[in-house]
């Protein structure tokens, strides 16, 4: 990673993690802000990451690219709608060449199983606390964020990971989609 990369990245986590915490309240905002750096941090950063590397690992060089006007839209709309709502847009792993549709597809789901991943390590710590703790809750809301981005990305509407993975393997793609649903039920 070169200074730039790392630039937009963090650039991108910080800007999100801002979109995500808005309210009109200051005290309500600050304190919410190290939550959302943590999520935003594990959901987002670990997500594209895990893409990048993947990518890598086939020989494609890959890296993150910042989109200026995403960022710009999520802060926007998490003011306009008092941080109700956010459309995170923040970029995305470009990758430099052009992998078969096997690779390709094992590089978008390297994103959301690493959010799957983080789901369940964050639920099961969650479990071995004992209820009511407050790290309790921040695991469980952990495990959320991540189960959210992770099955968000999965959509099959492109450029979205799903749209990737669906058509190479439909089994896989339920399967994944599956997986998350339990995070959902509870």
């Amino acid at each position: 990673m070169d200074k730039e990369e790392i630039f937009e990245l963090v650039v991108s986590w910080l800007t999100l993690s801002v979109a995500f915490a808005w309210n009109l309240n200051p005290v309500t905002f600050f304190y919410s802000l190290p939550f959302y750096l943590l999520a935003v941090g594990t959901a987002f950063v670990f997500h594209e990451l895990a893409h990048r590397f993947v990518a890598n690992k086939f020989g494609y060089p890959a890296r993150f690219v910042m989109w200026k006007e995403g960022l710009i839209f999520a802060v926007l709309l998490a003011i306009l709608t008092n941080g109700r709502f956010v459309f995170a847009a923040p970029g995305a792993v470009y990758i430099f060449g052009h992998p078969r549709e096997r690779e390709n597809a094992y590089i978008s789901l390297a994103g959301p199983a690493t959010n799957l991943l983080l789901s369940y390590l964050f639920f099961f710590l969650a479990l071995l606390l004992q209820y009511p703790h407050q790290l309790f809750y921040l695991l469980l809301s952990l495990a959320k964020v991540n189960a959210f981005i992770g099955f968000f990305n999965m959509m099959p509407i492109f450029p979205l990971d799903g749209a990737k993975v669906l058509p190479w393997n439909p089994f896989i793609y339920f399967l994944v989609l599956l997986a998350f649903t339990p995070f959902f039920l509870f």
